[in-house]
């Protein structure tokens, strides 16, 4: 059973996240569909393309899913875990990428949606940044995502509590740009779709990449790179970890120790 449902028409493209059972966990199988589709839509020349859940979702996206979380002593967000593979596919991807948002936005999913070029969110849609309940050490290239999204002090808050924002705090915080009606959001995004369309496509690809590079432009030694991943090492080796990772399984409030 296809995970995703999708459509290219008149160069706009869709991609529906259809896992319902699992609230769009970002398993491998769901993010193989999403990078697959996004290959296709390349080959045909989409000039945009639109992410979303079904209409009237209670869940965007659940986030990683954890079931497939190694366990400790493994680093869990390394260069080929799914999760990055997606973000990657969505910041590369030569034409604008609209994430159309209802419903809550958790962990992965949050940095899923910031991998978006443009965000447009229902009034009841939240946004929550949650590694910190699970004991998960969030990979360099993913605070980098959110840091390019979300102004320093609130990224802090939001990893520190994971605690949820509402739509209307991210619209204040220049997190997405607008937030509309349950019954409006469709039909705006989709004019925002036709307006990318009707522009130059390859002036478009070029300033989206340009705009990527320089996203990502920060100057970091060899020695400070792996001074973070042997701080990052630090967490994936303790009971933390692997306890976040069993209450989460177990259904249970985890115990963090902190060794």
């Amino acid at each position: 059973m296809s995970l995703i449902r999708t459509e290219c028409e008149d160069a706009i493209a869709t991609i529906v996240m259809t896992h319902i059972e699992k609230r769009n966990a970002l398993s491998e199988a769901l993010i193989c569909e999403i990078t697959t589709a996004l290959e296709a839509f390349r080959e045909q020349n989409a000039r945009v393309v639109v992410l979303r859940a079904p209409p009237q979702a209670k869940v965007w996206s659940a986030g990683h899913d954890v079931g497939e979380i190694p366990n400790r002593g493994r680093d869990p967000l390394g260069w080929a875990d799914p999760l990055r593979v997606v973000v990657r596919a969505l910041q590369e991807f030569p034409a604008p990428i609209i994430a159309l948002i209802e419903g809550g936005v958790w962990g992965g999913g949050c940095e899923v949606a910031m991998a978006c070029d443009i965000l447009v969110a229902t009034a009841d849609a939240t946004f929550a940044i949650t590694p910190a309940k699970l004991g998960l050490p969030y990979n360099l290239g993913g605070l980098l995502t959110m840091l390019n999204a979300v102004p320093l002090p609130v990224a802090k808050e939001m990893l520190f509590t994971a605690q949820p924002i509402p739509a209307s705090q991210a619209l204040n915080l220049g997190i997405i740009n607008y937030v509309k009606p349950a019954d409006e959001i469709e039909a705006f995004v989709y004019t925002i779709a036709q307006q990318i369309v009707t522009n130059a496509p390859l002036s478009i690809a070029v300033m989206k990449e340009e705009l990527r590079l320089l996203a990502s432009a920060h100057a970091i030694t060899p020695e400070l790179f792996e001074r973070m991943q042997g701080l990052r090492r630090i967490v994936y080796d303790s009971n933390d970890y692997a306890e976040g990772l069993a209450a989460f399984r177990e259904k249970r409030k985890p115990r963090f120790s902190g060794t």
